[in-house]
C-alpha cells in the first residue's frame, strides 16, 4: 500500500513563503513521477508543478511558474514544493500525487495512482 503525507502548510502573509514536504512510503519512491495539485471548496484541482523520477525534468502551469518550486530527494522519499511570493489567490488545500514514472502528461489529474491527505495554506493580504 503506498502512503502519501504532506507537510508544511500554514497561514503566511503575501509575499511570503512556505515549503511542502510530502513523504511517500510502501513502493519504490524513484518509480514515481510525482505532483503537487490543489483545490479551493467547490474547484477542480488543480495542477500546481511535477517532476520526473529521477528529477531531471520539472512542469509547472504559467500561474506559479517562477515562483514555485518542486524538488525531490530520492533518498528520503520525498518531495518538496518551495512556494514563493506567495499571493492570497494561492490560498487551497495543497495535494501531493504519485504516477507512474512514465507519466508525460504532467497536469492529467487521472494520470496519477496515489493521493496525500493534503495540507492547508493559507495567505492573507
Amino acid at each position: 500500500q503506498v502512503q502519501l503525507v504532506e507537510s508544511g502548510g500554514g497561514l503566511v502573509q503575501a509575499g511570503g513563503s512556505l515549503r511542502l514536504s510530502c513523504v511517500v512510503s510502501g513502493r519504490t519512491f524513484s518509480s514515481y513521477t510525482m505532483g503537487w495539485f490543489r483545490q479551493a471548496p467547490g474547484k477542480e484541482r488543480e495542477f500546481v508543478a511535477a517532476i520526473s523520477q529521477y528529477g531531471g525534468t520539472t512542469y509547472y502551469p504559467d500561474s506559479v511558474k517562477g515562483r514555485f518550486t518542486i524538488s525531490r530527494d530520492n533518498a528520503k522519499n520525498t518531495v518538496y514544493l518551495q512556494m514563493n511570493s506567495l499571493k492570497p489567490e494561492d490560498t487551497d488545500v495543497y495535494y501531493c500525487a504519485a504516477g507512474p514514472w512514465y507519466l508525460r502528461v504532467y497536469a492529467d489529474r487521472g494520470a496519477y495512482n496515489y493521493w496525500g491527505q493534503g495540507t492547508q495554506v493559507t495567505v492573507s493580504s
